[in-house]
């Protein structure tokens, strides 16, 4: 189940492709920082609210499969959805062509640090609670 969703969409531009003209596998990991970034600012907590609360959140694992390749000018939509955000903040990923078929998904983990301390922190920053509060209908966010 997840608390939150969110889609991105983006047209893969000539630089995104690999010698073999599909897009190469490490922009998948680009296109994911992009629709977590775009979930994060209509959540209205983006990272730099984030870092001015004094955190960071770096991913600390992360799951990938490739499905089918994309080619140059495809449109892409990249569906996100937070599963958790505590103790960890869990975020699935899903690209969909223009056909609709899915290419990609994966999985990230987050652990929110202190940047003060540099310890990591098991319990969310209260700013993105609040944030999830008024878009979640579930009283134990």
């Amino acid at each position: 189940m997840s608390l939150f969703q969110s889609e991105y969409k983006l047209k893969v531009s000539f630089e995104d492709l690999d010698p073999m003209n599909i897009v190469w596998h490490g922009n998948y990991m680009r296109y994911m920082e992009q629709a977590r970034c775009n979930m994060l600012s209509e959540l209205k907590y983006t990272y730099m609210d984030i870092k001015a609360d004094g955190y960071a959140y770096p991913v600390a694992k992360m799951q990938v499969k490739y499905i089918k390749p994309a080619f140059f000018n495809d449109i892409l939509t990249v569906k996100t959805e937070v599963i958790s955000i505590e103790p960890t903040l869990d975020i699935k990923y899903t690209i969909f062509n223009q056909a609709g078929d899915k290419i990609f998904s994966a999985t990230t983990m987050q652990i929110a640090i202190n940047t003060e301390t540099k310890q990591s922190v098991y319990t969310p920053p209260n700013g993105l609670i609040q944030a999830m509060r008024k878009v979640v209908k579930n009283e134990k966010i």
